[in-house]
C-alpha cells in the first residue's frame, strides 16, 4: 500500500469517527504552532536547543521578586523573548482554521491546546482550554483572574491585579508553577465527557497533557493521532494520520463537507 493511500484511508477513518461523534475533544501541540512559524522548545532550531533550558525554579524565582522578573521581561532579557517574537509575527494556518471549522459544523466540542500564542482564536475557535496559559493575558497570582496584557497599567511594577490588589504574571505557566486550577479542571471534565479524542502535534510526553488522551481512551473513546513523527499514543491510536495537521486537518474537513 502506498503512503498516499494510507493518508487518503486514515482521512476517511477519522472523517467517519468524526461523523459518529456527539463530543469530540482535541489535544493540540507545538507542532501545529510550528506550521505557522513559532519554534518549538526542543530539537533542531528549537529554543532551548539554542539558548538552554530554563532553569526548573522560574516560579519560584518570580514569587521572590516578581518586580525583577517584570523588569527583565520587560526589557527582553528572558530567553523566552525570541519565542515571544515568533510568536507576535504569527498568523493560523491552515490547521488552526480546519479546527475552528469543525466547531463551527458542530464536529468538535473543545479544544485543549499546550500552546500560548492564541492562534486557535483568531482563527475562530470559541471552546478553548489553554493548559499552558496565554502570552497576550496576565493572571492574578491571589484570585486568579485574567485580562488581556495590552490593558494593564504597566506604570507600577509589579502590576497588580484591578480587582483584587494581588501581584498580576504573565499567564504562561512557568516552570515549577502548578497548572490553574480552573483550567486542569476544564482539561479533566472535558476528557471525561468526550467519545473521540484527537491528538495533534504533540510529542505526548509533556504531562498532565499526556494524560489525557491515555485517559480517554480508558474509557472506550476511539483516539487519532494526527502527526508527521511517532509518538507515545501511537501504538494505541485507533486512526494515525502520519502528516503535518495543515495537511490531514484540512482533508478532513472537505471530506465531511462533500457528506453531507
Amino acid at each position: 500500500m502506498t503512503a498516499a493511500v494510507d493518508f487518503d484511508q486514515a482521512i476517511h477513518d477519522a472523517a467517519r469517527l468524526l461523523r459518529r461523534s456527539t463530543h469530540a475533544i482535541a489535544l493540540v501541540g507545538a507542532g501545529l504552532s510550528a506550521e505557522s512559524g513559532i519554534p518549538t522548545y526542543r530539537g533542531t532550531g528549537g529554543l532551548w536547543t539554542k539558548f538552554g533550558e530554563p532553569t526548573i525554579d522560574g516560579w519560584d524565582l518570580f514569587l521572590t521578586d516578581p518586580a525583577l522578573w517584570w523588569r527583565e521581561a520587560l526589557d527582553g532579557r528572558h530567553a523566552e523573548s525570541a519565542f515571544a517574537k515568533a510568536i507576535d509575527s504569527a498568523s493560523p494556518n491552515p490547521g488552526h482554521h480546519a479546527l475552528a471549522e469543525l466547531e463551527h459544523m458542530g464536529r468538535l466540542a473543545h479544544i485543549i491546546t499546550q500552546n500560548i500564542d492564541d492562534l486557535h482564536r483568531k482563527a475562530g475557535s470559541r471552546h478553548i482550554t489553554e493548559i499552558h496559559g496565554n502570552r497576550f493575558l496576565v493572571r492574578c497570582t491571589n484570585c486568579g483572574g485574567r485580562d488581556r496584557l495590552s490593558t494593564i497599567s504597566l506604570d507600577r511594577i509589579p502590576p497588580l491585579c484591578p480587582e483584587c490588589g494581588g501581584i498580576l504574571k504573565n499567564d504562561t505557566v512557568m516552570f515549577g508553577e502548578p497548572i490553574p486550577q480552573d483550567a486542569l479542571h476544564e482539561c479533566y471534565r472535558q476528557t471525561s465527557m468526550t467519545d473521540l479524542f484527537l491528538s495533534i502535534g504533540t510529542s505526548a510526553v509533556v504531562y498532565p497533557a499526556a494524560d489525557f488522551p491515555v485517559m480517554a481512551k480508558r474509557r472506550g473513546a476511539p483516539l487519532i493521532e494526527i502527526n508527521p513523527e511517532e509518538t507515545p499514543l501511537s501504538e494505541i491510536a485507533d486512526v494515525v494520520i502520519r502528516a503535518s495537521a495543515g495537511q490531514a486537518l484540512p482533508a478532513v474537513v472537505e471530506l465531511l463537507h462533500q457528506e453531507l
